[in-house]
């Protein structure tokens, strides 16, 4: 079958390789049907800080068609269409004993412990597939785990009523993160992208407020209130975060979601005399079911989020296009 293998970081190979194997105890095999292209699997293959196996297929945002199930399997037949949690984890250690498992001490995922989406076929633990409604297009199912992290970001994140909110980067989860807000919260929204047309796209799509990362700025779209900001980052760029914690009005909240590459120059004080709390959001505890049964209400949107549909063998040239930020889409699905 087709593949897209990791072998290194910055060596992304399409390549014909065997069909996965025999089936293990409690594992299925699914025809891929649409997988998405994630920013980590950029930062992977820019720095190889999560090769654990190589090579490996890239690939954890995912939806298929089952095809085959071990004997032992309950719960889905052979034709159903499914979406894959992407996260691997023990169940075993005490976050996994009580339903943290993206705190999970051995966590590893899709795409990096075991083979990913980026193929024609794969094999996974029963466990991490839940069925959805077969008539989804699969890109748009393919976008709940990502809404799932979203969802996540905005639970922690838990704006009060009425409160203004920033989301700061329109990439997939800052963007996903805007739908969720706008569709649910009943404060202000505020939206901030160097990209205009992709800050453009989710502005129209949300209908929050396109903003730049600039104090005066969101003070005139909230009339110089100096209130407190509930703000998502997710931009992943140290800079912006520095920016931001410098501007963030006193009392604010700021709930971390990007992925970073090196440190942060950070004056704690900035965070001490302003009161401004930061809070890490990792990936999801239990929002994948809560994403899969908002896929058919937000299907219209997700569609729209959709920067383009491409084959396997685009995929190298893809991860160059959206790391150098020439995306005016939110994501990128793979149909193989």
């Amino acid at each position: 079958m087709k593949a897209v293998r990791l072998h290194k970081a910055g060596d992304l190979r399409v390549e014909d390789v065997p069909s996965p194997g025999a089936l293990e105890d409690g594992w299925v095999r699914l025809k891929v049907s649409a997988a998405g292209i994630c920013g980590s699997d950029l930062h992977n293959f820019r720095t190889g800080q999560w090769i654990s196996r190589a090579p490996s297929i890239a690939g954890h945002e995912l939806a298929g068609i089952v095809t085959a199930l071990h004997r032992s399997v309950e719960g889905l037949r052979v034709g159903d269409a499914v979406v894959a949690d992407s996260r691997f984890w023990c169940g075993e250690c005490p976050a996994c004993r009580t339903k943290r498992r993206q705190l999970c001490a051995r966590l590893g995922f899709v795409g990096e412990a075991c083979d990913g989406g980026f193929a024609e076929e794969i094999v996974l633990p029963s466990r991490l597939l839940l069925p959805v409604a077969p008539d989804i297009d699969p890109a748009v199912a393919a976008m709940a785990e990502p809404l799932a992290v979203a969802l996540h970001a905005v639970h922690r994140l838990n704006p009060r009523p009425g409160q203004p909110v920033l989301v700061v980067g329109c990439g997939p989860i800052g963007g996903l993160a805007a739908l969720v807000l706008g569709k649910r919260h009943d404060g202000p929204l505020l939206i901030a992208d160097r990209n205009a047309a992709r800050l453009g796209l989710v502005a129209e799509v949300t209908g929050g407020r396109a903003v730049a990362l600039d104090p005066d700025a969101i003070g005139t779209a909230l009339g110089h209130t100096d209130a407190p900001l509930a703000t998502i980052e997710a931009t992943g760029n140290v800079a912006a975060l520095t920016r931001l914690v410098e501007l963030l009005p006193a009392g604010s909240s700021l709930a971390l979601v990007g992925i970073y590459h090196g440190g942060l120059p950070l004056d704690p004080n900035h965070l001490v005399e302003r009161e401004i709390a930061l809070i890490g959001c990792h990936v999801f505890s239990d929002e994948l079911t809560e994403a899969v049964a908002l896929l058919r209400p937000l299907a219209a949107d997700l569609a729209r989020l959709i920067d383009q549909e491409i084959t396997l063998d685009e995929v190298p040239a893809a991860y160059q296009r959206l790391i150098a930020g020439e995306a005016t889409g939110l994501k990128t699905i793979v149909r193989p």
